[in-house]
């Protein structure tokens, strides 16, 4: 028996599963795949799913299963965009780190306790990191962007985040909450956050936070390669060049707000 769902329960299940479809675009994703990820049973995975496509935040393609974002997404991302998309105002600092490194660069987008990568730019340096892609999504604290992140927001939605403790049950201990209190204390230090090979072991990232008009992190621009790129007498020269060019998009963002405010 299909198990009930109601009140602010189905809007979480809801977001899950549009969620998992957008982690699987352009190649689409079956009913089953979305059960197994979201944790729910196929009958329930199903029934949102049609749901959804009714009213258009879906599409199917009956010929091969699988489920794609729909039309209205399309149209609601297009207006959201203008406040959450920052693309127009990053391209030519992920285009300028990725050219001055050599490394792989990339700009992220805060969603709640979550970042969403927006941008790649491939460096020159043939060895790449495939860690991140445009779509992918980490909690705060798990990628470098997310760290940079994580490390200043205000102390009590910091604290807020810390109190859920549900990191270290997936990353494992290098995710335990005294741990990842020190790598903000480092980062904020540093202005930057680095990332030593704690998802995927020889690949390293780097992370600093582009701020909105309010001064809150929203964003952040990255850099990923292995590990022999992110010697300790190289990390200096990656933080300043990450550092400089998040404050150039966190100025552009502070121009564009004072302009539309005349």
């Amino acid at each position: 028996m299909a198990e009930p769902i109601q009140g602010a329960q189905v809007i979480r299940r809801v977001g899950r599963v549009l969620r998992v479809v957008s982690e699987h675009a352009p190649r689409g994703v079956s009913t089953t795949e979305v059960a197994q990820q979201t944790g729910l049973t196929r009958p329930t995975t199903h029934r949102l799913l049609t749901s959804l496509a009714a009213e258009g935040f879906l599409d199917l393609d009956n010929s091969h299963g699988r489920w794609f974002l729909g039309p209205e997404l399309y149209l609601m991302g297009a207006l959201a965009a203008e406040r959450h998309n920052i693309s127009d105002f990053a391209q030519s600092s992920v285009e300028l780190l990725a050219r001055e490194t050599g490394e792989s660069a990339f700009l992220s987008a805060r969603q709640g306790y979550e970042t969403i990568c927006l941008l790649r730019e491939e460096g020159s340096f043939p060895v790449r990191s495939f860690v991140l892609h445009e779509g992918v999504r980490f909690p705060l604290g798990v990628a470098s962007a997310g760290l940079a992140i994580l490390s200043f927001l205000s102390p009590a939605e910091a604290e807020a985040y810390l109190a859920r403790d549900l990191l270290e049950a997936e990353w494992g201990a290098s995710h335990a909450i005294p741990v990842l209190r020190q790598r903000i204390v480092e980062t904020r230090q540093h202005g930057y956050a680095v990332n030593p090979g704690l998802i995927v072991e020889g690949s390293w990232g780097m992370g600093a936070a582009v701020f909105d008009e309010y001064c809150r992190p929203g964003w952040a621009l990255s850099l990923t390669g292995i590990e022999s790129r992110f010697s300790t007498s190289r990390r200096p020269e990656l933080g300043r060049l990450l550092l400089e060019q998040a404050h150039v998009i966190t100025k552009k963002l502070k121009n564009r707000s004072t302009v539309g405010r005349r």
